[in-house]
């Protein structure tokens, strides 16, 4: 079963003049269930976990009303303030509804890059793992050496990295966020999201230019703890639904071959197990 590990649904009206603004012509504006629809049912992928992107507590009922009537929508990841004092209450009401799945704090937007390494934040990263939930990071590599702090303080939390954290590919560089990616790959708890790297790239760019970011990922992670995501609809921003498909799946097939137990994981399968996915409707 094909699925995407990673999009998202807006309305611009929701957003007060925030991100994304006019200047990014390509996704300023609704995106909902219909306009995906068509890319799964061209490129076969069966079913979505719907990631948050802002930041409140209402966007995430949203969401979680929006799979509610959308099958394919197998799970969403919210947001909830996890410093708040019934951060732990908040999420044991929202994991009453079964298509919950865990939360993303918007650590890339934040001032502080070590934000996610404060010990006030363990109360509410126990009951992530208590009640069975994940934790996405949205994270560039300078956020790396803090989450390698947090994930390695809940071993028990399952995690993974959104978009590789985001490696700047389109100068061509590596370090450190290649070192600190083979540090925090080193526990067993960790997972990353094949999903945002060609938004990272320049414009145009092939499969030859992620090649180098893939084949650290690969030997990093393996192809267990590797899940592919489109990013839709920000992936607009760089290419469309299907040409990413193919890119990925020609990177991922120079390391494990075409049509094999391991592809099938990276692209559902692991994303199945990661978050607990239930089958369709």
């Amino acid at each position: 079963m094909r699925i995407d590990a990673h999009q998202h649904f807006w309305n611009l009206a929701d957003r007060n003049g925030g991100w994304p603004g006019p200047e990014l012509r390509a996704i300023h504006r609704d995106f909902g269930p219909g306009d995906l629809q068509a890319w799964l049912a061209r490129c076969g992928v069966e079913g979505t976990v719907l990631v948050q992107s802002m930041p409140t507590a209402q966007d995430t009922r949203w969401m979680l009303d929006l799979a509610d009537l959308h099958p394919f929508v197998r799970g969403v990841v919210g947001w909830v303030d996890l410093l708040a004092d019934d951060a732990g209450e908040q999420l044991a009401a929202l994991a009453r509804r079964a298509k919950f799945k865990g939360v993303r704090p918007m650590l890339q937007d934040l001032a502080d890059p070590r934000w996610i390494a404060q010990p006030q934040l363990d109360p509410a990263a126990s009951a992530l793992s208590s009640l069975g939930l994940c934790f996405d990071a949205l994270v560039r590599p300078v956020h790396l050496p803090a989450l390698l702090e947090f994930a390695g303080r809940h071993p028990w939390l399952r995690i993974v990295i959104d978009h590789a954290a985001k490696p700047d590919i389109a100068s061509g560089a590596m370090e450190p966020w290649a070192s600190d990616i083979a540090a925090i790959a080193r526990l067993a708890n960790v997972h990353c999201k094949l999903s945002g790297l060609v938004t990272e790239a320049q414009e145009g760019a092939s499969a030859n230019a992620l090649a180098p970011y893939d084949d650290h990922l690969f030997a990093c992670f393996g192809p267990e703890r590797l899940m592919w995501g489109s990013d839709w609809p920000v992936l607009d921003l760089a290419s469309d639904y299907a040409a990413w498909l193919r890119c990925a799946l020609e990177l991922c097939e120079r390391h494990v071959g075409r049509g094999t137990a391991a592809i099938d994981a990276i692209f559902g399968g692991n994303a199945i197990r990661f978050y607990r996915l239930a089958p369709a409707a």
